[in-house]
């Protein structure tokens, strides 16, 4: 009997599986899967040129600097409807090393604003972004700024961003649906929005309140914050935007400006883009119990 065989009759394997899990990072397991998605990505060209449009995308998840498979679903997303400007937005962004638009500055000469509440984020931001781009370090500039709907218009345009744009990007944990509906000072192309996979498929947001905070709030109830998938579609609806589709992990949904979705991207309803967070159902089980936590607070149904 060969060893490994020998060790998984010995030993449990829920003992095998946690011990794989401590010494196997979820960055080993993106890596993993991007290098699956690439070899399948490849072959989806050659095999089966009319994919469905979810397959699609979780075949062309690619990790650079997105927290999970964002910056594979934005060139793919590129691909397809082109560039206007390279113009972007992003929000909640930490300090910038870690985000949506972060490949795109770095890597093929996007500019924009990043914006977050954190100051020390921001400051950490712009000497990485001046590091690594040199003579261009004026492309991206971070913006320190307490995200409200009240604040946002006039916090993009007197950064000099204004009309159409290339990308919009919200994750600030909070009132994500709220500071989308507030925007008019750009038009986006393309807008990624974070959603709350406990929140299932209802149409519901946290009520809006301009003084939320993820971090204080998170202590006592870290489920409670954005918006549901339902709820942004609907928004994307009225504003023009086809939901295109989510990332595998349950965080981002990829809308497309509708005008340019047309013959490129169908509009994918919620309940068939959406995706669970992974590390949400290990650590708390199935999206109805993630909302049992939460279901007490305030929402607004949309």
């Amino acid at each position: 009997m060969q060893p490994k065989t020998l060790i998984k009759k010995i030993i449990p394997r829920s003992i095998i599986s946690f011990f794989r899990k401590a010494i196997y990072p979820e960055k080993i397991y993106i890596i993993e899967n991007n290098l699956d998605s690439l070899l399948k990505t490849y072959y989806q060209k050659i095999a089966a040129p009319d994919f469905n449009q979810k397959i699609s995308f979780r075949n062309a998840e690619f990790k650079v600097y997105s927290k999970h498979g964002g910056d594979g679903l934005l060139l793919y997303i590129f691909s397809k409807i082109g560039c206007q400007n390279r113009t972007f937005v992003e929000m909640g962004v930490e300090d910038g090393r870690e985000c949506n638009t972060a490949n795109l500055s770095l890597n093929f000469g996007w500019k924009g604003i990043i914006i977050d509440a954190n100051k020390e984020w921001m400051e950490s931001a712009q000497i990485f972004y001046r590091d690594k781009l040199g003579r261009s370090s004026g492309n991206v500039k971070a913006v320190h700024s307490f995200v409200t709907a009240e604040n946002i218009n006039e916090t993009i345009s007197k950064n000099g961003i204004s009309g159409e744009i290339d990308m919009l990007s919200i994750d600030i944990d909070s009132n994500d649906y709220w500071v989308w509906k507030a925007i008019n000072a750009v038009n986006p192309r393309v807008v990624v929005m974070e959603y709350n996979s406990a929140l299932g498929l209802k149409p519901i947001t946290v009520k809006y309140n301009p003084n939320f905070h993820y971090q204080k709030a998170y202590k006592e109830h870290p489920l409670y914050f954005g918006a549901s998938l339902a709820a942004l579609a609907k928004l994307a609806k009225e504003k023009g935007y086809v939901l295109a589709g989510c990332d595998c992990h349950g965080h981002d949904a990829f809308f497309v400006r509708k005008d340019l979705a047309q013959g490129r991207f169908i509009e994918l309803s919620p309940e068939e883009a959406f995706y669970p967070n992974p590390n949400a159902i290990q650590k708390i089980g199935s999206v109805e119990k993630q909302f049992e936590q939460i279901k007490h607070l305030e929402f607004d149904y949309v």
